[in-house]
């Protein structure tokens, strides 16, 4: 059984994920994307579907990205 590094779990059901040269081990998707997700930084939601990236910012969308001055960036309905 491995240890979540979040909530600190013990699952036999855990899983890794390897990123920017660290693995993480997580027993849930919940705990996964509490340590990992990119928060925005317009909002500070955490970024689960794909967001975008503005000058090497990330925000959940493009009214956030614009909001903090970004420029050429649409939401699409």
């Amino acid at each position: 059984m491995s240890q979540c590094e979040v909530c600190g779990n013990e699952y036999a059901m855990a899983f890794t994920v390897e990123a920017q040269g660290a693995r993480h081990v997580f027993d849930s998707f919940e705990c996964a994307i509490h340590k990992m997700a990119p928060i925005c930084e317009h909002c500070g939601v955490k970024i689960v579907g794909h967001g975008v990236e503005a000058d090497g910012r990330f925000f959940c969308g493009a009214h956030c990205a614009l909001s903090k001055g970004a420029k050429g960036l649409v939401d699409h309905v």
